[in-house]
């Protein structure tokens, strides 16, 4: 075994945690599966408050999502305050509106009719709370990151699961451009936005798409 120097990361045990077997495991990942089944993309949502330690658990259950070489480049901001949201949601609207009258390929919005969705965005500011999340680039003190957009992928992948099983409604919009949200929420340059997502209870009226998913047989390929 080589010497270690003083620039070595250091490695510790890995914490014990139950070791699941056989059914007992199964029944953990299916139990799981079947929770993320019922999740759904909700675009109506309840004025009702949410408990904002939930959003805050969420966050950091996303926070620890592997990254490329630990740099962790996520940053994620909580927004309640009606005047940012409808602030938030103008801006996005105005964009969103540029992109379906003028940008939009005829193909995409011909795939968007069946979810009928528009650029009218009224999420933004109906859900009690908008969370912005941004893949932080290198800067005055950040480090550069590597795979930023797959760490904040998986991140974002987490964040939905934690709030799902907490009972709370959410969807991803990606208005654009997005660089608007920087400047509206005082974030620095190297810090790029890259989703938004509304939280919130679902309203009592709520519709959504009805669509099924791919079965687990046209998804999974087995090389046994």
């Amino acid at each position: 075994m080589s010497e270690s120097s003083e620039h070595d990361p250091p490695f510790v045990p890995l914490a014990p945690r139950p070791r699941l077997r056989g059914p007992e495991s199964v029944a953990v990942a299916e139990q799981f599966a079947d929770l993320m089944a019922t999740r759904r993309t909700v675009r109506d949502f309840s004025t009702e408050p949410v408990p904002l330690e939930v959003v805050r658990q969420a966050v950091r259950a996303a926070a620890t999502a592997p990254s490329g070489a630990h740099v962790q480049p996520w940053r994620f901001v909580m927004v309640t305050r009606s005047k940012i949201k409808r602030l938030i949601r103008e801006r996005a609207e105005s964009e969103e509106r540029n992109f379906y009258d003028q940008r939009a390929p005829s193909e995409w919005l011909e795939a968007l009719t069946p979810l009928g969705t528009t650029w009218e965005k009224a999420f933004l500011d109906e859900a009690p709370v908008l969370l912005v999340v941004f893949t932080v680039h290198a800067g005055e003190h950040e480090p550069k990151p590597y795979y930023a957009n797959e760490s904040v992928g998986i991140a974002v992948g987490l964040l939905i699961a934690c709030l799902h099983a907490a009972g709370l409604a959410t969807l991803t919009h990606t208005p654009s451009p997005m660089r608007f949200l920087t400047e509206i929420l005082g974030r620095p340059n190297n810090e790029r936005p890259f989703v938004m997502l509304p939280i919130g209870y679902p309203a009592a009226d709520a519709l959504v798409p009805n669509l099924a998913r791919k079965p687990l047989e046209e998804v999974l390929v087995e090389l046994g």
